[in-house]
C-alpha cells in the first residue's frame, strides 16, 4: 500500500481514514440529536381517533390489533433520537378502508406501558411528530 505524504508525517490511506472516522465520532450523535429535536409535534387530540385508542391501548398494556403490535422498532431511519436497541416499540394506528396495516404507526420509547415518548408518523416511518399529552 502506498503511503501518503504531509510534510514530515508518512502514514498509509487506511490509517488516515481511520484517523478521519475517530474525529467525527462527537460530531454524527450530535447531529443526529439536533434533527430529532427539531421533530414537529402534534397534540394527542389532533391524532386520528384510531391513533387516540392506540396510544390508550399502549398505556393499558394491550389488547393490540395486529401480531407486530409492541415489536421493537429499530430506528434504521436515524430521525428519532438515537437510542439503544429496543428503547423503542411501535404499534400500528389502523386505516380505514386499508386491506393490510396500512402506514400509520406510533412508536413509543422507555417502559411499554408509560413511555417516555411517543412518535407519530401517517407515512411509514418517511416522516414523524411527537406527540404532545
Amino acid at each position: 500500500m502506498r503511503a501518503l505524504s504531509f510534510g514530515r508525517f508518512h502514514c498509509a490511506p487506511r490509517r488516515v481514514l481511520l484517523a478521519l472516522a475517530f474525529l467525527m465520532l462527537p460530531v454524527l450523535p450530535a447531529a443526529a440529536r439536533g434533527a430529532a429535536e427539531a421533530l414537529p409535534g402534534i397534540a394527542q387530540a389532533e391524532l386520528p381517533r384510531e391513533g387516540r385508542e392506540v396510544l390508550a391501548a399502549i398505556r393499558n398494556g394491550g389488547p393490540f390489533r395486529y401480531d407486530r403490535d409492541g415489536e421493537v422498532f429499530g430506528n434504521r431511519e436515524r430521525i428519532l433520537p438515537p437510542k439503544h436497541r429496543g428503547y423503542y416499540r411501535e404499534y400500528t394506528v389502523r386505516t380505514p378502508g386499508a386491506t393490510n396495516r396500512g402506514a400509520r404507526r406510533i412508536v413509543c420509547g422507555g417502559a411499554a406501558t408509560a413511555p417516555d415518548a411517543c412518535f407519530y408518523t401517517s407515512d411509514h416511518y418517511q416522516s414523524f411528530h411527537r406527540i404532545r399529552e
